[in-house]
């Protein structure tokens, strides 16, 4: 299945005491990016969060924004007595030693790490809202994804369908497009009353039309062209496959170019080129 790297999606999902939205925007990049904005007491999750991430998307710059609202009740909050005791012990031990003036306050007191201690049920019951509200968030992602793959894929075939017959109508001109340069150059001779061994004539015509041959280009062609139909039907991550085979097909269609005999396969050679570019523009986006 063919998956774009542009999507978006949002998910939202309810605690008792909080209301937990997820966004993640999908862009294309050459590489796995993610890129985090959490609430500072959700900062933990970030780990579990990157994992999930790596084991289902595997190319593309992934910005994800968890929004938290707190709802009616807040979670109670409890001192820690014995801790508030060790820390005022400490300031007059070190307010003895460096003099007056420098003793802890109390929001320096309740400040400290470990002070204030909330209900860490209640935390470890948000924390797995907020993984289940990005996990949802994730699967609406890649069906956005896999959406937009799959009218990329219909696109990119579109394309292939337009170049096969190209392909074919100058396979079809060659013999006649060779013949007719042969004559051309025939013609000019006579004009330049230039008489030249018959042997020797034909000798020219074969480099000549060696060095026009594009039998083997149109052969690739064909191939390369089947080969990224074949690549749309792969059930895994074909964005660089792809991105390889536009530029092997530009290649060839620029060799094409160069060989030319006539108007007509010159023009064959630009279309060819310009659906390319268009397929290439699209494979960009792929995974």
């Amino acid at each position: 299945m063919v998956y774009s790297m542009t999507a978006f999606a949002r998910s939202t999902q309810e605690h008792p005491q909080a209301r937990f939205t997820w966004e993640i925007r999908s862009v294309n990049s050459r590489y796995l990016e993610t890129h985090f904005r959490l609430p500072d007491a959700f900062r933990d999750l970030e780990p579990h969060l990157r994992e999930r991430l790596n084991r289902r998307l595997n190319r593309g710059k992934i910005e994800c924004t968890l929004r938290y609202q707190a709802l009616h009740s807040q979670p109670s909050l409890e001192l820690n007595s014995d801790l508030v005791r060790q820390l005022n012990q400490a300031a007059d031990q070190v307010h003895a030693i460096i003099g007056p003036g420098n003793a802890m306050n109390v929001l320096d007191i309740l400040q400290w790490p470990g002070v204030i201690v909330s209900d860490q049920q209640d935390n470890k019951a948000q924390q797995q809202t907020a993984l289940t509200a990005f996990d949802h968030a994730l699967d609406e992602l890649l069906d956005a994804r896999a959406r937009e793959g799959k009218e990329l894929a219909q696109l990119i075939q579109q394309r292939l369908d337009k170049m096969q017959p190209l392909v074919q109508n100058v396979s079809e001109q060659m013999p006649a497009a060779l013949q007719t340069q042969r004559q051309q150059l025939q013609q000019r001779l006579c004009e330049l009353q230039q008489q030249l061994n018959p042997e020797r004539l034909e000798q020219e015509m074969v480099i000549l039309a060696q060095k026009a041959d594009i039998a083997e280009e149109l052969d690739r062609l064909h191939t390369h062209i089947n080969e990224v139909a074949r690549i749309l039907t792969q059930q895994e991550p074909i964005g660089r496959r792809l991105d390889f085979m536009m530029q092997e097909l530009n290649r060839e269609a620029n060799t094409l170019s160069s060989k030319s005999l006539n108007a007509s396969i010159t023009q064959a050679a630009v279309e060819l080129k310009v659906l390319i570019e268009q397929m290439r523009e699209q494979v960009q986006n792929i995974e």
